[in-house]
């Protein structure tokens, strides 16, 4: 080894990523991975459902033999507590230097700012330990309630569905993700919750929540169930960052396309990251394990002397059941929105804003999700007709 090292902060997606790609490039100092979670690196998507409904527990996201053979020693159950001048100290009180390091603290659920959102019985769900509890409470539960409609909160209402659970969404919209998606893609979205036999209380907004697992809204006066579920979004774990005296913008890292921070040799990827995108021309935050996995490895072969820059079009799938959505776009919003119908059941919707294309969502409509992403990265029109 070199006198060359590289510290990763973070395990998901963006962490992995990152050293893997360090390796890959080139990188032949010493790799260290250092981590909040109790658990080896693993997938986040199961969360909500295979892992979740108990399916499989094979989310790992690489073997132990790898990180052992790539020589990446990883740190469990010890969070860096302090970011310094190049050295970092962690909570068992250890510190380790670097020439490069990178950011990927992810984030965190966001509890709404409610009376009772904090109480130990109301359970969110980001890590496989919260999978692992919420599998476990459901298994004894009748009924549930999900606070949000967002991707997790749909896709964590549908496992809990098919566990036997009696579930009920709290959509604070008329239909699910109508602001990000649109109505038409909300309004199908709607129809696959209630196909599972998953409630949807549309255009509702929770005021308190009693003893862990009684709701009232505005709505509804009282809801009572077996167990509540906050999807409510997350909020970026800046809080080491922030400390450190990093640029700090939109609750997030600033970064620029080749994910530098504001910091000599230390970069940022994944949730954490508000990052310039060159094809996209601004800033852009993103919260996808796929594009936390891209931008880690951007991140990666940087630290290890490359200058690659970020010009993905951020996308993701999402699984409703057994149905699919596909979806990519900046991710910044749109002024029009088209839904076309494909036999078979299939349909895209083609997002648009100032006469560019911005966005696609699709489901079983595979050609048009790829046709999509290449509008989108060159800023041209979406199709005229189909």
């Amino acid at each position: 080894m070199t006198s060359e090292s590289l510290v990763v902060i973070g395990s998901g997606a963006a962490g992995v990523s990152a050293a893997r790609a360090y390796r890959e490039a080139g990188g032949r100092g010493d790799v260290r991975l250092l981590t909040a979670d109790t658990d080896p690196p693993y997938e986040r998507p199961p969360l909500s459902k295979d892992f979740l409904r108990g399916e499989t527990d094979d989310i790992g996201m690489e073997r132990e033999e790898f990180f052992t053979g790539q020589d990446i020693a990883v740190s469990l159950n010890d969070p860096v507590v302090e970011l310094g001048d190049h050295r970092v100290r962690t909570a068992a009180g250890l510190e380790h230097a670097f020439t490069r390091c990178v950011i990927a603290t992810g984030a965190e659920p966001a509890r709404p700012t409610i009376p009772g959102a904090d109480h130990v019985d109301v359970l969110v769900l980001r890590s496989a330990k919260s999978s692992r509890e919420l599998r476990k409470v459901a298994a004894d539960a009748r009924s549930a309630i999900v606070v949000g409609a967002g991707f997790i909160g749909c896709e964590a209402a549908v496992s809990l569905a098919r566990l036997g659970v009696q579930v009920t969404v709290v959509c604070p919209e008329d239909v699910p993700q109508q602001s990000r998606l649109g109505r038409d893609a909300g309004i199908r979205i709607l129809r696959w919750l209630k196909a599972e036999g998953v409630s949807v209380l549309r255009g509702t907004t929770i005021e308190s929540i009693e003893a862990g697992h009684r709701i009232r809204s505005d709505l509804v006066p009282v809801l009572d169930a077996g167990l509540v579920l906050l999807a409510t979004g997350i909020r970026p774990r800046v809080q080491l960052a922030e400390k450190a005296g990093l640029k700090i913008e939109q609750g997030r890292i600033r970064t620029d396309d080749q994910l530098r921070t504001s910091a000599n040799d230390v970069f940022a990827a994944g949730d954490v990251a508000l990052a310039d995108n060159a094809a996209a021309g601004r800033a852009l935050a993103v919260e996808h394990w796929g594009e936390g996995l891209a931008m880690g490895a951007i991140a990666g072969r940087n630290a290890a002397g490359e200058s690659e820059t970020w010009a993905d079009v951020p996308g993701f799938w999402s699984e409703i059941g057994d149905r699919v959505l596909k979806y990519a776009a900046w991710g910044d919003g749109f002024d029009q929105a088209r839904l076309v119908e494909h036999d078979g059941g299939g349909f895209t919707v083609w997002y648009e804003r100032d006469g560019a294309a911005v966005g696609v969502l699709t489901h079983e409509a595979d050609d048009d999700y790829e046709r999509g992403e290449d509008l989108i990265r060159k800023g041209e029109p979406v199709p005229a007709k189909g």
